[in-house]
This record gives structure tokens, C-alpha cells and sequence, in this order.
């Protein structure tokens, strides 16, 4: 196998792009040794790694990125999983510059939900379900990565070190052991973040001081051309009771197929201005929520002709107008 460039860094270790003499064009995950860690401690992960990578190469799914084989370098300072290459990337740098439309997360959504729904039918759990191990195949098909490289042994541990807080379910903040219904907690989380990007994500409270304390899911501000019926989806996978939230992938995918995609609006989102764009009809139909302090927000929605024609006026807050009357307005808008 030859190591090319790399392609990605991840919390687990780097991403090489690779070819392999079997598969041909390959990523490689290269799982380094720890300097500080002891003989004994580097002999118990790797072996701990090498059993969960004979249950990853099992798991076969157009939907989940196919484990090939691993290696344990020639140095024995590192293990080398070999796995299919994903030419599109992972959804981190779409989530960093979001947000995506409704119909881009709903599409993506159901690709996700049937990887991970074949991987709890077979006793797996991912716990890392993120942006960032979610990955697009050359024909767009979102695969799922990473899976099993979490344990419960050191989960909390995990979430400290490589910051993601907000995909650790409520009960594991309690003691709780994780399963399929964690997994649909950090799926409802990843669906908040794609549907608003990584700016307005930020405005949001630090999760971390939130989700044991308990009602997170009612605290999440949205944006306000998310239509209710994606709200009370995504916060039925962020209930704190896990008998009361969607308890499986199956129950996900229902909920889910009935998601409305339509109006698209594509969505930019800066500290200062956010403005919404669709197309229809031969015109250009904009929205802008200028934010101009915490306190001072004004917004215009018109229509504009793609080619010669006049601009018309079609709503707008009439001066400025306090934070919360801005998104009142903007959701009757956009609702109707």
C-alpha cells in the first residue's frame, strides 16, 4: 500500500489518501501511538482496536464506509485502517460555512438513518455520530465513518478531549450506559448543526454547561425559516428521558420521510446579517435580517426579476424592532 497525502486530522489520528493494491484508490486512518502511554497500555489499545476492526469490516452498508483491513506499522507505533475513500469529503467544512437547505439535510438525513440503523441490528453502536464523521461518496451518498472507536470506558474522557460536549446524550451525563437511543440524540444534534452552520450554532449556550441539567432540546434557538414540524422532529431525538425520545433509526426514518423541503431557501448566516435567497417564477425572491445590535434588528423580504423588470417590496419590520419581534415576524413570514 502506498500513503499519499492527507487528507483530513481527526481526533483518533490523521487521514491519508492511499492506494491499495487489492482496492485500488483508499483513505487510510493512521491511528498513532501515544509517546506518554506505556508498552502495556500501547498493547491493550492496540488490541482493543484490532478486535472492534474485525466487527467494523463486518458491517457492509452502501451507507457506512467500508472497512477494508488494518495493519499494525512495521515500527509498531501506530495501526493503519485501510477503508473506502469518500472523494466528497466529510460534512464538516459544509456545517463550518452552513447552513444547508432543508432538502440537502433531509437527503442526507436518510442516508444516515440507514447506516445507522444496519449497524444497531447488528449490536453496534457509534457514539461519535458528528458533521465531521459523516462523509459524501463521489455520487453524493452520505456514508457513515468512525464508528466503534468510541467505548463507554472512555466516552466522557473522549468528550473533553476532542470538544463535542453537545453529542453526549443526557443520561450519559448521568452514569447512564449508552445505546441506539444515544446514538439518535447525537443524530438530532447533527441535524441542528447542518440546518444552521457553524456561526449561528455558536450564538447558542456552551451545551456542555446545559444537557445534564436537563431541557436542552427547549433551549436551542432556531432559525426562523425552519418549519415547526423539523423542530418538534429534532427535539422528540433530544428528549432527556430516553424512553420518552425516538428510541430507533426505523422510528427516525418515519418521522423523517414527512419532513416538508419546501420553500428552498438557501441561508447565510454572519454575526451582523443574515439573508435568505430561493428562486421562483422567473424571479429572485430575498430576505434580510440586518442585526445591527443585540437590541436594534430590521428586516426586508422582496422579489427582484432575473432578467429586466422592477423590484417589488413584499414585506418587512418597518424600522427597527427589538431581537425577539424580529424572529416572531420572520417566522409568520417564512411560515406563510
Amino acid at each position: 500500500m502506498i500513503i499519499g497525502p492527507k487528507i483530513d486530522n481527526g481526533h483518533f489520528g490523521s487521514v491519508y489518501k492511499a492506494t491499495d493494491q487489492v482496492h485500488g484508490e483508499v483513505a487510510v486512518k493512521v491511528i498513532a501511538r501515544d509517546p506518554a502511554i506505556t508498552d502495556q497500555e500501547w498493547t491493550f489499545q492496540k488490541s482493543e482496536i484490532l478486535q472492534e476492526a474485525q466487527s467494523l469490516a463486518k458491517a457492509k452498508h452502501r451507507n457506512i464506509v467500508q472497512v477494508h483491513h488494518l495493519q499494525v506499522s512495521d515500527t509498531d507505533d501506530a495501526v493503519n485502517i485501510c477503508m473506502e475513500y469518500c472523494a466528497g469529503g466529510s460534512l464538516k467544512k459544509p456545517y463550518e460555512t452552513g447552513p444547508m437547505t432543508l432538502a440537502a439535510v433531509r437527503n442526507i438525513g436518510n442516508d444516515v438513518l440507514l447506516g445507522l440503523d444496519s449497524l444497531h441490528s447488528r449490536g453496534m453502536l457509534h457514539r461519535d455520530l458528528k458533521p465531521g464523521n459523516i462523509l459524501l461518496d463521489g455520487q453524493g451518498r452520505a456514508k457513515i465513518a468512525d464508528f466503534g472507536l468510541v467505548t463507554d470506558r472512555l466516552i466522557l474522557g473522549y468528550g473533553s478531549a476532542a470538544g463535542y460536549w453537545d453529542h453526549l446524550a443526557y443520561e450519559i451525563w448521568h452514569q447512564g450506559p449508552t445505546s441506539a437511543k444515544s446514538d439518535i440524540w447525537a443524530f438530532g444534534m447533527t441535524l441542528y448543526r447542518l440546518l444552521h452552520g457553524e456561526t449561528w450554532y455558536n450564538e447558542n449556550p456552551a451545551p456542555k454547561t446545559l444537557i445534564a441539567k436537563g431541557g436542552f432540546a427547549s433551549s436551542l434557538k432556531w432559525l426562523p425559516h425552519i418549519p415547526a414540524r423539523w423542530r418538534r422532529t429534532i427535539r422528540a431525538m433530544l428528549h432527556d428521558d430516553p424512553s420518552s425520545r425516538i428510541g430507533t433509526a426505523g422510528a427516525a426514518q418515519v418521522a423523517f420521510s414527512r419532513l416538508p423541503v419546501e420553500p428552498t431557501w438557501e441561508c447565510k448566516v454572519s454575526a451582523a446579517e443574515i439573508q435568505w435567497t430561493r428562486l421562483a417564477k422567473g424571479r429572485k425572491h430575498v430576505v434580510r435580517w440586518a442585526r445591527h445590535s443585540p437590541r436594534k434588528h430590521e428586516w426586508w423580504a422582496w422579489t427582484e426579476p432575473l432578467g429586466q423588470g422592477n423590484r417589488r417590496s413584499v414585506a418587512g419590520s418597518n424600522g427597527i424592532i427589538p431581537s425577539r419581534e424580529a424572529i416572531r415576524q420572520l417566522e409568520r413570514f417564512f411560515s406563510s
